[in-house]
Parts: C-alpha cells; sequence; structure tokens
C-alpha cells in the first residue's frame, strides 16, 4: 500500500515556474514507476511524465517535453515535477501516482494503482 500527497501547486503568471512534490508512504516507493498526470476542467486525465526506480528514465508527454522536469528522492520517498514556462494551456490538478505493472504500461498512462488527492495549479495570462 502506497499513499501520496501533492503539494507546490498555486497560481502562477505565464513563462513562469513551480516545483510540485509527491510525498509518499510506504517501504516499497523505490521499486514503483512514479507518474505525473493532470486534469483540465472538462477533460480527461492526461499523462504528464513518468520516472522509473533507477533515475536514469524518465519519459514525457510531448505537450511537455522541454519544460518539464520529472526527478525522485528514494531516500526521501518523493517525486517532484518542475514545471518551468508555464502557460495558460498548463492550467490543470496535477496528480501524482504510482505503478507497479511496469515501464512499457507506465508511460502510457496504464497500470498505476495509488494516486494522489492532486494539486491545483493555474497559470495566468
Amino acid at each position: 500500500q502506497v499513499q501520496l500527497v501533492e503539494s507546490g501547486g498555486g497560481l502562477v503568471q505565464a513563462g513562469g515556474s513551480l516545483r510540485l512534490s509527491c510525498a509518499a508512504s510506504g517501504r516499497t516507493f523505490s521499486t514503483y514507476v512514479m507518474g505525473w498526470f493532470r486534469q483540465a476542467p472538462g477533460k480527461e486525465r492526461d499523462f504528464v511524465a513518468a520516472i522509473g526506480w533507477s533515475v536514469g528514465s524518465t519519459y514525457y508527454a510531448d505537450s511537455v517535453k522541454g519544460r518539464f522536469t520529472v526527478s525522485r528522492d528514494n531516500a526521501k520517498n518523493t517525486v517532484y515535477l518542475q514545471m518551468n514556462s508555464l502557460s495558460p494551456e498548463d492550467t490543470a490538478v496535477y496528480y501524482c501516482a504510482a505503478n507497479r505493472a511496469g515501464w512499457y504500461l507506465a508511460v502510457r498512462g496504464e497500470g498505476y494503482d495509488y494516486w494522489g488527492q492532486g494539486t491545483q495549479v493555474t497559470v495566468s495570462s
């Protein structure tokens, strides 16, 4: 069982940056692929990024590639999402999630077993 708690959301102007954090409970955190998703009002939840248990493995949606960076600190049971060059189109509730199904499904936005409650990110123009 893994419990996830996101933080770091807020209001930022276009072009600005935010760093989201996701704190996880559970001794097996390092064995999970971790993902970030987002859901804008009236839209489906979209995959944003994933990071494998090995910190060298990352994957991004095309919409955020080059602007967002996912990282993790297994010693702190925490995964991060650094978001730069934000635009109003990035406005959404951001969720972190934990995946035991493996990398192949994780980068397709599938197989996530545990979810956080979400944190709101609002980008003003």
